[in-house]
Parts: structure tokens; C-alpha cells; sequence
């Protein structure tokens, strides 16, 4: 029995721009850049991962980049532009790995990767966040995830928005951040095709620094930029700043972006 298509919103024309969240949070981090995004002449997409924002957490197992592929096919997108934040950064490369003729560019932000095991330091962070949890304190699990995941530039209404997206994750899947999700596809990083722009930030962990950095090695057409006020969530610390570089880099591979 096939799993209900993730919640999402679309709108707009043109060449499409698909948005991947990270597991902190949920597509609503995507609000401060959507109508930038719609004003540059782009049919923009965001959907809801399972146990995130509006799409319920599965009973059975599923893999993210499949989920995002059916929902591709059935609002008839042929082929997009992709920005992924952290966790949604491996699911965009897993994507645009098994189906390089559908991606037609990759922004990462502070992405994660199939191909990097966590580091102690990481590990050590989600297992306070378990502990946490196992002892009712869920409060306390989500301000960790704020402390952790947002840099010095967020100020209070930013950390507000992650606390609520980060407490209706752990509300809606407490147990295991991961219940559910298959394990890692192969993944061949010659496969993907798309020009990717890999950004990090100087004031984030050293796992996704590691990733960013490491890409233009590993992928055929990679560039990498560290932004130096950035923590992990660029896009929510500095909203306008970062859309601007995502589309200059995205209007630059996309053909026939309006509005321009």
C-alpha cells in the first residue's frame, strides 16, 4: 500500500525551484524566502518530510528521496532546481544521484551527506537530545536543537519560528527522529550532474563545514562558499542574503527564469 504524497505547497510559474527543509525544522522555514522566490519568476515547491509540519509520521518504512520524486510526479514537474537545508541536502543528493535528468541545479545549505558517518561530536548532541526526551523533558530537547542549530546572527522571533517547527517534530514522532526511514541508498557522487553551489557556515558544526567543503572534490560541477556570520540555518538568519545567493547561482544553470 502506497503512503499518502507529502503535504506541500506550489505556486507560481515558470522554471520550477523545489525547497528541502532540514530536520530541525519543517517548509515553513522556507517562508522568508518564498516570495522572493515567486518574484523571481519561478514556479516554487516545498513539501513537509514525514514526522515534519503537516505530513504525519508513517506506520511503515519509506525513503525521503522516493517521497520527494512521487510528489515531483504528481504535480507534473519534469525536471527542477533544488535548495536543500542540512538533512534535506542528503536527500536532494540521494535524488539527484538516482535521477540526474531531473535535477537541474543543487543549492546546499550546511547539507548533510549519504556518504558521511556522524561524528562524535554529532552523535554525542542527538543523544542528549534522546535522553532528554526519554525523560519527558521535550522542552529541553528543543532548546538544545536552537542552541545547537542556530548561529549568532538569529535573533528572537528566528529562534521562536525553530522552537515551534523543532517541538512539533518531537510532538509528532518523540521516539526516534528516524523511525521508519530505510537505510542509505548507495550513493555514487559521480552520478549527480546538476552544478551545485555547497554553502556553509563558519559558525557551524564541523560535520556540514567537513560535507560543504569536501563536495567540489567529490561531484563534477561543485563550488563551494563558507559564509563567515553563517551558523546552520543561513537561510533564517540572514533571510534576504541568502535568497540572493541562491538565486544568482540558480538563475545562472536555469534557462528562462522570469521576472528578470
Amino acid at each position: 500500500m502506497s503512503l499518502p504524497l507529502l503535504s506541500h505547497d506550489s505556486a507560481g510559474e515558470g522554471p520550477a525551484l523545489l525547497l528541502l527543509h532540514s530536520a530541525v525544522c519543517d517548509r515553513r522555514m522556507w517562508d522568508p524566502q518564498w516570495r522572493m522566490f515567486l518574484d523571481a519568476g519561478f514556479r516554487v515547491l516545498c513539501c513537509d518530510f514525514r514526522g515534519h509540519g503537516d505530513t504525519p509520521a508513517p506506520d511503515g518504512p519509506y525513503r525521503d528521496a522516493t517521497d520527494v520524486c512521487d510528489l515531483l510526479d504528481a504535480l507534473g514537474v519534469a525536471e527542477t532546481a533544488v535548495v536543500a537545508s542540512s538533512s534535506g541536502g542528503a536527500v536532494a543528493l540521494e535524488l539527484a544521484a538516482r535521477r540526474p535528468e531531473r535535477v537541474t541545479a543543487l543549492v546546499l545549505l550546511n547539507t548533510g551527506s549519504p556518504a558521511h558517518p556522524p561524528s562524535a561530536v554529532l552523535r554525542g548532541i542527538a543523544s542528549r537530545e534522546r535522553a532528554l526526551i526519554e525523560a519527558g523533558d521535550v522542552a529541553g530537547a528543543v532548546e538544545l536543537g536552537v542552541h545547537t542549530w542556530l548561529g549568532p546572527e538569529a535573533d528572537a522571533n528566528t529562534r521562536a519560528v525553530v522552537r515551534l517547527m523543532r517541538r512539533r517534530a518531537l510532538d509528532m514522532r518523540p521516539a526516534a527522529e528516524d523511525a521508519g526511514r530505510t537505510g542509505a541508498a548507495a550513493f555514487r557522487p559521480e552520478d549527480v550532474k546538476a552544478p551545485t553551489l555547497a554553502v556553509s557556515g563558519a559558525h557551524d558544526l564541523h560535520d556540514f563545514r567537513q560535507v560543504a567543503a569536501g563536495l567540489p572534490d567529490l561531484l563534477p560541477a561543485a563550488e563551494h562558499v563558507e559564509l563567515p556570520w553563517a551558523g546552520h540555518l543561513p537561510n533564517l538568519e540572514r533571510p534576504a542574503e541568502t535568497a540572493l545567493l541562491v538565486l544568482d547561482f540558480v538563475e545562472r544553470h536555469t534557462a528562462g527564469a522570469r521576472g528578470r
